[in-house]
């Protein structure tokens, strides 16, 4: 096994004083319970050989993470897919609108696992697919997939901290007049087993930052930037302060424009899990939006 080129292994340079090896990963933040089932299947390595968890580590030592190849359960379907970026660890998609990114009880098929799922077997991708982000089915945009469980908790680790950076296109109905603004109020439930949520002081904290794009008759275009990461947070937001999405039908109602709400994921800025690298990534308008633009320019 080569441990320098292999893309299985995920590899580390020992440049501390008086840790062992547990403690060291630990520094790496790999989570506890990565490393007991790494540890458990022998996957974790020092200069190639197995050793105990308690073992010191001297300066310069290798230590490596195995990730085993995998079988993907979810069935396969051919679908074009338009793929952003792609190495051993992610693949990071552009997400089509109508679309669910996971098979659920009323969505069994045609979701974008589904796709992936044929695109891992057509290119002899041995993996899990690990979503590390969601969309809305009605949201387009940017979706990050990691290729292992160190991929994606190391991803995970960055969204729980609010440290990715998160951006967004809207268009929402009416004129907003301020150029800038933030929307801190904290978003819940509706009711308890209700899909839609409110501004409540019962909710979790939320915080929204919007930019006008340009301005139309009856509608703007909006930059969002989401701080946090609440389910709807965006559509609670802009109805909160009397700008709903528009063709949002849970919290605005439907247009005859466009069959969904005019919300796109853009951009997104996070380091990469494995070089802590930074990369970014950005999407133009899907075309219902263009399209949506154009009718209220006319």
């Amino acid at each position: 096994m080569n441990l320098l080129e292999n893309e299985n292994i995920i590899n580390f340079t020992y440049d501390y004083d008086g840790l062992n090896l547990e403690e060291f990963l630990e520094i790496k933040e790999v989570s506890g319970r990565l490393f007991r089932k790494l540890y458990k299947d022998r996957k974790i390595l020092v200069n190639g050989k197995f050793q105990r968890k308690g073992l010191a580590l001297n300066y310069g030592d290798i230590v490596s993470l195995v990730m085993e190849d995998e079988f993907e359960e979810i069935a396969p379907e051919m679908m074009d897919l338009d793929i952003i970026y792609e190495d051993h660890d992610l693949l990071i998609v552009n997400k089509g609108p109508n679309m669910v990114v996971h098979p659920t009880k009323s969505h069994q098929t045609n979701t974008l696992a589904n796709g992936i799922s044929y695109y891992f077997k057509e290119k002899n991708i041995r993996k899990k697919i690990r979503f590390v982000n969601r969309l809305d089915m009605d949201t387009t945009g940017l979706v990050i997939v990691a290729k292992n469980s160190f991929a994606h908790q190391q991803m995970a680790l960055q969204f729980e901290a609010n440290t990715v950076e998160k951006k967004y296109l809207a268009i929402v109905q009416g004129v907003i007049e301020e150029d800038y603004g933030t929307i801190d109020q904290p978003i819940g439930r509706e009711e308890e087993k209700s899909v839609k949520k409110v501004v409540t002081d019962k909710g979790q904290s939320a915080l929204t930052k919007f930019k006008v794009q340009k301005r139309f008759k009856d509608a703007t275009l909006v930059e969002v930037q989401i701080i946090t990461g609440r389910s709807h947070q965006i559509r609670v937001h802009m109805d909160y302060i009397g700008h709903p999405i528009i063709g949002d039908s849970l919290y605005n109602e439907k247009s005859q424009y466009i069959d969904r709400q005019a919300l796109h994921s853009y951009y997104l800025k996070a380091k990469h899990p494995r070089t802590k690298e930074c990369m970014e990534f950005a999407t133009p308008l899907p075309y219902d939006m263009l399209n949506l633009i154009n009718l209220m320019t006319d």
